[in-house]
């Protein structure tokens, strides 16, 4: 029997960028943690069958097409979701996107797409989301930032940029709504294998040099994101707010 503080029966969850990679496995975990699951991205279709996926598992789970990226359309998807009695509990900003060029060569539109799709993102949903739960007095925000929060390498500065700033934003969210009862914290991967990271994945240089660069020695299975995710969207995490909690391999802490 699992522990009562990591018990998420009875809350709900939304989870952005979740009809693949990350945001599906978290979703997935967070129902079996007891949660109701809501599901985010633009592509609806894609999305039924995510949620289809996942209702076979017997979880409860529901979607809510929008673009992270336009504020007033996560504005209105979140009020609606909430007018309906659908409280959120919960809110994993999981929506980013990759790009990899030289900082030389980077283009201006790439890296306002890049820093709109990872950081804007966060403040739109985050905000929208945290109105309501700042009236309840209660809820989690888990954002997710990447290794890349704390570490750079070459061809993804904007990346690293955009990243960082989701610690930070991490850390002010905390700071303006814990007096709320609010808990907001980050959880930062390191390298898995995900789509976002697909062409990492098929390069055998790259697969050899994360090995010898990771302590774990391998990369890290989506699955073992889950647990850290639940911790901080449970009870557990009723006095952690404003961290980032790297599940990494052990690459932050080694050189």
């Amino acid at each position: 029997m699992s522990h009562p503080l990591f018990d998420l029966t009875g809350r709900r969850a939304l989870v952005t960028g979740s009809s693949q990679g990350i945001g599906l496995a978290l979703a997935k975990g967070l129902a079996e943690a007891g949660a109701e699951v809501v599901l985010n991205g633009r592509d609806a279709a894609k999305l039924e069958v995510a949620a289809a996926g996942l209702r076979e598992t017997g979880a409860t789970a529901r979607t809510l097409a929008f673009d992270v990226t336009d504020h007033a359309a996560a504005r209105a998807a979140v009020d609606g979701l909430e007018s309906e009695g659908l409280a959120l509990d919960i809110l994993v900003n999981n929506a980013g996107m990759q790009h990899r060029t030289p900082l030389e060569d980077f283009a201006p539109e790439d890296f306002e797409r890049l820093m709109t799709t990872n950081v804007s993102s966060v403040f739109n949903v985050g905000q929208a989301v945290a109105r309501h739960m700042i009236a309840r007095g209660a809820g989690r925000i888990v954002n997710i930032a990447s290794v890349q929060s704390a570490l750079a390498r070459p061809g993804i500065a904007p990346y690293t940029a955009s990243k960082g700033a989701v610690t930070n934003l991490t850390k002010g969210m905390a700071t303006d709504w814990a007096k709320h009862g609010l808990q907001v914290n980050a959880l930062a991967p390191g390298y898995f294998e995900t789509p976002l990271n697909a062409a990492l994945v098929a390069d055998p240089a790259f697969t050899e040099w994360l090995a010898k660069r990771t302590p774990a020695g391998r990369w890290g299975r989506v699955e073992e994101l889950v647990g850290a995710c639940i911790f901080l969207s449970s009870d557990a995490a009723s006095f952690v707010n404003g961290t980032t909690l790297f599940v990494d391999g052990g690459v932050t802490a080694s050189l």
